[in-house]
């Protein structure tokens, strides 16, 4: 049986969601809960990596257990051994050949900043705290520009694989809503850092210090160095991930930005 799990994380306390050696992976505690239940260690195969300190509302991965507990008993059986910054929102069976990255044909990302001259004692694990002038309507303006097929190797940290660096960006844009600024992402895939690098991007030009600099120049200039600062990892989260190309089609179709 391949169960599929939605899982929804707080990423402060957690070196990423993949395994590593130098701490606790989200997939880690994810697979011991499973070795807890299973008595063996069983491979979780997740939707993709996210950074150190980087949050998940709709992380995609998928296992092969032996045990016979029904499929949407899982989320509840796991939930029991996980710590409570993470949680199993659904779990269900899926096809045999499922696989929650190799089958992904689109992710939405959102980076959340919080613009008030005094940072939020509530959201501050969840948003990036900017204060002064910003000038939102010229960041929204830029967000769009970063819509269609393009070579985002500009927008790649310096230390990302340099391959595969030209990806499709269905909708980009950036809203706000009272003291929050949200810049959410639609892409077929992205490359590390750039979501981050984009939302520092849109800042730097919303405060100024990238004068005469526009989004389709950072994409000519092919270089990191034409692009922005890199936001901090506590801004952004893995929203959804989608395996079916007409539910990504039909949720972009009903998306209702308010750009004031």
């Amino acid at each position: 049986m391949n169960i599929k799990l939605i899982v929804e994380y707080d990423g402060t306390n957690y070196c990423g969601w993949q395994n590593q050696d130098n701490g606790l992976a989200v997939q880690m505690a994810i697979e011991q809960a499973i070795a807890k239940t299973e008595g063996e260690r069983i491979a979780l195969h997740g939707a993709g990596r996210t950074d150190a300190g980087v949050h998940a509302q709709g992380m995609c991965a998928n296992f092969h257990p032996h045990m016979a507990i029904p499929p949407e008993k899982w989320a509840m059986v796991l939930n029991t051994r996980l710590p409570q910054d993470i949680r199993i929102v659904s779990s269900c069976q899926a096809p045999e050949e499922f696989h929650a990255r190799f089958d992904a044909v689109g992710k939405h990302y959102r980076y959340t900043i919080f613009h008030r001259s005094v940072a939020s004692a509530l959201d501050s694990r969840r948003s990036w705290h900017i204060f002064g002038p910003l000038d939102t309507a010229h960041m929204q303006q830029q967000a769009r520009l970063l819509e269609g097929t393009h070579d985002f190797i500009g927008f790649v940290a310096s230390s990302g694989k340099k391959n595969a660096t030209v990806k499709t960006i269905y909708r980009s844009a950036l809203t706000c809503r009272g003291q929050y600024l949200y810049y959410d992402v639609w892409g077929s895939g992205f490359l590390y850092n750039m979501v981050r690098i984009i939302a520092g991007t849109l800042v730097d030009m919303g405060r100024g210090k990238l004068p005469g600099v526009t989004m389709e120049d950072v994409l000519a200039s092919r270089h990191r160095l034409g692009a922005g600062m890199t936001a901090p990892a506590q801004g952004l989260c893995l929203m959804e991930v989608f395996y079916e190309e007409a539910v990504l089609k039909n949720q972009l179709a009903h998306l209702d930005f308010d750009l004031q």
